[in-house]
């Protein structure tokens, strides 16, 4: 299998690296016989090439069977035409791959309690899922933009639009990850999915359609509803009450940021955006954090646990996932922390930077 490597700005470089050693050393080891390869996107190929995803990129992202990216965008480019910002090259490499649906778990890990703002009580034991909506809804919908009026005022608009057949291609995916994690779990299914169909008659829609979905197929999992502000709100009162809940591309955004603090920090969370037929590009939730770029001060846990995502996704490799994800329990079990999960009032806890994280999940693995 061909896995492109994508870097990206701001941390994303360190992270990467850290993943690709902890990708190697599993590659070698499990004998998964993956070939790596690297582009750029982002900030680093506006300087290079002038656009954000050149075609370059795009045609290894095409040819490869999974994609690492790391993260784009920063302070330098924030002011550059608003079409070629860097953001503007992952929203198109998401578009021109089909990458349509977006897992993001929140899963805490019970060494890292108390890195939260959260109770211990109210998190302890999290494990859930959101399904998110990638490549439709109000992010790429048209028409959009800013226009100057007859008077001069200034006049911003975007769209917010769904299909039927693009509700339930993302219904399918969340339908059945209810149903797997139930199976792994020995728990009943549940599915909540989160609209807005009070005020917007778009997600009256999907709600519609979602509904329908599971009456005619997913008699087997719980399925309920909720409004997208009191999903907000019962993420932080109640997040245990959930298992998968899936949404549209903003409300989805919106909901794995704010679930991604429940575990203590955003510098937690892999994720995986994949297309009907399991490719995917795997990426952690932080954005490039160009405050801290350079410092060895970033988490590169998540990025770690996105490669553990990819291996078993989309290279189907359970042993090798699971290698991961326990080297990284390990390390938090040793006490060693980036300062993002460092809680201060804990004994025996030692600061670490980006490197010496990657190299002590590495030193698990042998």
């Amino acid at each position: 299998m061909k896995i492109l490597t994508l870097a990206g700005d701001g941390i994303g470089t360190e992270i990467m690296s850290q993943a690709v050693a902890v990708l190697n050393k599993v590659n070698d080891k499990f004998e998964l016989g993956l070939t790596l390869d690297d582009a750029l996107i982002g900030g680093c190929a506006i300087d290079e090439h002038g656009v954000p995803l050149p075609d370059e990129t795009l045609a290894k992202a095409r040819d490869a069977d999974a994609v690492l990216l790391g993260a784009v965008g920063g302070y330098k480019w924030d002011t550059i035409e608003r079409s070629i910002r860097p953001e503007r090259g992952l929203l198109k490499i998401r578009s021109e791959l089909g990458l349509f649906a977006n897992l993001r778990v929140a899963k805490l890990y019970p060494q890292l309690a108390g890195a939260s703002s959260i109770k211990p009580e109210i998190i302890n034991g999290l494990d859930l899922l959101i399904v998110r909506e990638l490549t439709g809804g109000i992010y790429f919908g048209e028409p959009r933009g800013i226009e100057t009026l007859d008077n001069g005022d200034k006049h911003g608009y975007n769209t917010m639009t769904y299909t039927t057949p693009e509700i339930k291609r993302i219904g399918k995916v969340a339908f059945e990850m209810a149903q797997t994690r139930a199976k792994a779990s020995g728990k009943k299914a549940k599915l909540c999915s989160v609209d807005k169909a009070n005020v917007l008659e778009v997600t009256e829609l999907w709600k519609q359609t979602i509904t329908e979905m599971g009456e005619a197929d997913y008699r087997d999992v719980e399925l309920s509803h909720m409004y997208a502000d009191n999903a907000c709100m019962q993420l932080i009162k109640d997040p245990k009450q959930f298992d998968v809940m899936v949404t549209g591309n903003m409300f989805g955004d919106i909901l794995s940021d704010e679930a991604g603090m429940l575990t203590g920090s955003i510098g937690m969370l892999p994720s995986a955006s994949l297309d009907e037929n399991g490719k995917g590009m795997y990426e952690p939730c932080h954005g490039s954090a160009p405050d801290i770029a350079g410092q060895d001060k970033a988490n590169p846990l998540a990025m770690i646990l996105s490669v553990a995502m990819m291996l078993r996704y989309t290279v189907k490799h359970e042993e090798s996932a699971v290698a991961i994800e326990q080297a990284v329990s390990d390390v938090l079990d040793d006490g060693l922390r980036t300062g993002d999960i460092l809680d201060k009032s804990e004994e025996g806890l030692s600061l670490v930077g980006c490197q010496a994280m990657g190299e002590a999940v590495l030193a698990k693995l042998a």
